[in-house]
């Protein structure tokens, strides 16, 4: 839409050029025909050279307009208001500045330098009224009115890392556990779809392979429940990231744009977007880290169910998924027995616990008490 809207915006530039100063073009060319020369054809010329001129520009521009609004929706209210005042306040200050600079009528000075003081001036205006707005405010406020300082502390301490758009990777969306996450809290702001992202849901619904069209459904349905959420912002992209074909790609320069938060549980697309210094939010870091944290010596029970890579060992599995390696396992296998904790290792893969049975631990010290 955006695109549109600025292709149209050109080419009534380019109609109203045409119509302008085309004549004067056709003035310095000898015998040109009234066909050409005429009111509506320059203005069909106009507007067929500025659409050419529109193409390769239309992508930047669009980029530039994403940005600004992704600027202005980060920003409180009263950032922008206190920002327009001080613009308005330096173009002012800037046109009077310049009124007695034009009336001397020097080269430079009365034409080129009031449009650098009329620059300049908004500029700080700007910079003055954002960077001092609260101390305005103040000037304003009752001495007891402590409720709204307290407010705008807030709001200025909520503004400085704060990243409106949420955006969901395909992995995540099917992995279902974002559901859980976004119903307690943690994660604030708008959580976003992108179209693409929508469309490879769709596609791996689609699938002749059973276990991918599950998977693709149950993205679909964790989609529709987050949705129906109360109280949780969920909005959809529709534009799309032009020369970039694979989605994960698409993610990290749709992020940049907006200045949001890629969230996936895809290690390869965390990698790629920490180094493009995109902030990720990984759902299998953050299952990783409120794992219950064990102690060497701490006793659990464990059911062993398969052996484990090493002679004699078995290996058992928390109700988080945690594994549990336990030494001399495997001679009790389909068996919950009493296990002591060794040690515990953390890997990117998550974190593995060693153990041994308790009464493997009781014999020994039986021995040393008799010997």
């Amino acid at each position: 839409m955006i695109s549109k809207v600025v292709m149209i915006t050109l080419m009534l530039v380019g109609g109203s050029l045409g119509y302008n100063f085309l004549p004067t073009v056709w003035g310095l060319i000898p015998n040109v025909p009234t066909v050409i020369d005429n009111a509506v054809m320059n203005i069909a010329l106009g507007v067929m050279i500025f659409y050419f001129l529109s193409i390769p520009a239309v992508n930047r521009i669009e980029e530039g307009i994403l940005r600004l609004e992704a600027f202005l929706s980060e920003r409180s209210a009263s950032y922008l208001i206190f920002g327009s005042l001080g613009t308005i306040i330096g173009l002012i200050l800037g046109w009077l500045v310049n009124l007695s600079l034009i009336g001397l009528g020097l080269p430079f000075i009365s034409d080129v330098f009031p449009i650098i003081l009329t620059v300049g001036f908004s500029y700080v205006g700007f910079r003055l009224g954002t960077s001092r707005r609260e101390e305005i405010r103040r000037l304003f406020q009752t001495k007891g009115n402590k409720k709204d300082e307290e407010e705008d502390v807030l709001e200025r301490k909520a503004g400085e890392n704060f990243r409106k758009y949420k955006i969901l990777d395909t992995s995540v969306i099917i992995d279902g556990r974002i559901y859980d996450i976004v119903k307690t809290g943690f994660i604030e702001g708008t959580l976003l779809i992108p179209n693409f992202v929508l469309q490879e849901l769709q596609h791996i619904a689609d699938s002749s392979d059973s276990l991918k069209r599950v998977r693709g459904r149950r993205g679909l349905d964790i989609l529709n429940s987050l949705q129906k959420e109360p109280g949780l912002s969920v909005e959809m992209y529709d534009g799309d990231v032009k020369d970039v074909e694979e989605v994960d790609s698409k993610l990290v320069q749709l992020a940049k744009i907006l200045d949001g938060v890629v969230v996936t549980n895809d290690y390869n697309l965390n990698k790629v977007a920490e180094f493009q210094n995109v902030p990720v939010f990984n759902i299998n870091e953050l299952a990783n880290t409120v794992k219950p944290v064990v102690i060497p010596g701490e006793t659990m029970r464990a059911m062993i169910v398969k052996s484990g890579t090493e002679r004699s060992q078995g290996v058992a599995y928390l109700d988080d998924g945690t594994m549990i390696v336990v030494e001399d396992g495997q001679h009790y296998m389909n068996q919950a027995i009493e296990v002591i904790v060794t040690s515990s290792l953390q890997t990117a893969a998550g974190r593995m616990i060693f153990a041994k049975p308790v009464h493997s631990q009781k014999q020994i010290k039986d021995r040393e008490e008799n010997a």
